[in-house]
């Protein structure tokens, strides 16, 4: 059986249609070649790396700075049937060894691992492997300009030194034009094509409005989505928790 990225997206994830640019990224990444990928939070960043390596053999790595998002993108990649892990420093030696098994085994096809294990003496490892592509997630990291540096990201260009024909994918959901200009330079990506999502949600709104009679304005505000969950920010633990207190007591279901 062919796999292509429209049966691939059906079989594991479930969805008849891509969102906008994901197939066009999609694509453009199995004909070889690097991409820097700006999406919003939601619109479906993962999609545009996890299909390309479940096309191509071989193993897809993805650099990620954040445990708990690994956790997450292990968990909902093993509940559809894709054979994925992470690495990083919550792992055991024991789940360290099972890993490494499946990877050499050719079972493992796509492999989350923090920069601080890559950086730790993973490098030799990994290039026993055959990797099909390269994921850099949350790639704003690698920017002095970027809100979220991480120095171990800054020697990711060891990737592009060290396999010079695997296909690598930078994504982010924040970065200026400085920032996208640096995460290219770092990466060695001197002809990469960008990718920029749309960033218009039309189910979001922002209004502005004066401080007074801020608790009335919410009070009537909820009243007309009474069906309808959501979300209240406020800028402190206290002032959340006040806030909750006071629509409780205004008749509305709230928690802090």
């Amino acid at each position: 059986m062919i796999l292509t990225p429209h049966s691939v997206l059906k079989e594991y994830f479930g969805y008849d249609t891509f969102r906008p640019i994901q197939e066009e990224i999609i694509n453009y990444i199995l004909s070889g070649n690097d991409a820097l990928v700006l999406m919003p939070t939601g619109g479906g960043k993962s999609i545009c790396y996890q299909i390309p390596a479940l096309i191509n053999e071989g193993i897809c790595i993805v650099i990620s700075p954040l445990i708990a998002l690994m956790k997450d993108q292990v968990e909902g990649l093993k509940a559809n049937g894709v054979s994925a892990a992470f690495l990083n420093s919550s792992n055991t030696r024991d789940e360290q060894n099972e890993i490494e098994k499946a990877c050499f085994s050719g079972e493992m096809k796509i492999l989350y691992i923090a920069p601080e294990k890559l950086m730790s003496g993973f490098l030799g490892f990994i290039k026993q492997l055959k990797v099909n592509l390269f994921a850099i997630d949350e790639a704003h990291c690698i920017s002095f300009w970027g809100h979220d540096f991480r120095p171990e990201y800054k020697q990711l260009n060891i990737l592009r030194e060290n396999f010079p024909n695997v296909p690598l994918i930078a994504l982010t959901a924040t970065a200026d034009k400085l920032t996208r200009k640096d995460i290219m330079n770092q990466l060695g990506l001197d002809e990469t094509k960008l990718f920029i999502s749309s960033f218009d949600r039309p189910n979001i709104s922002l209004n502005i409005a004066a401080g007074r009679e801020k608790l009335q304005q919410i009070g009537l505000f909820l009243n007309k989505h009474k069906s309808e969950p959501g979300i209240i920010y406020c800028l402190s633990r206290k002032s959340t928790e006040d806030l909750a207190m006071k629509l409780i007591k205004m008749g509305f279901k709230a928690k802090h």
